[in-house]
């Protein structure tokens, strides 16, 4: 419609990455426990590229946040430009869906260094949140739109 990539599908790509980088990390199968946050930084045109790096910065147990980074280039400039960052959760399951203890993480980079010293702050902040979600998941229950009693138009 823009001429860009929907922001729908470059999620789907971020979360295929993480999903890539965290079965690698724990070799055990994974889940999406959560999309912690996206951030579209810049729009990808059409007939850019897209590239995606993915790794594990931290692990707790059986979870594994995982960062992703995607860069958009144009070929014909050679322009690039981090277009979007993700933080992600991933568990790692055994053949039944219980989740398993993965590997811990050793940061040898900078930037995994970085992002492994702020791990433990945003766990933190993803329990709380998750926490919150719950009480809202009770709070507003199970019932349809159309099944509320003040629904006017009821089918």
């Amino acid at each position: 419609m823009h001429g860009t990539l929907f922001g729908g599908k470059l999620m789907e790509y971020l979360d295929d990455v993480g999903a890539i980088a965290s079965t690698r990390h724990a070799r055990k199968p994974v889940v999406t426990a959560s999309t912690d946050s996206v951030d579209f930084l810049h729009p990808v045109k059409a007939g850019h590229t897209i590239c995606l790096e993915a790794f594990v910065t931290w692990t707790h147990r059986s979870s594994m946040e995982v960062f992703v980074k995607a860069i958009t280039e144009n070929l014909l400039t050679g322009e690039r430009q981090v277009c979007a960052t993700a933080f992600m959760t991933m568990v790692a399951v055994d053949a039944d869906g219980r989740p398993v203890e993965v590997p811990p993480v050793y940061p040898e980079t900078e930037e995994e260094k970085w992002l492994y010293d702020g791990a433990e702050e945003r766990m933190n902040y993803r329990k709380k949140r998750r926490d919150d979600s719950k009480i809202l998941a009770e709070k507003f229950g199970t019932d349809f739109p159309w099944d509320s009693p003040n629904n006017k138009n009821k089918r």
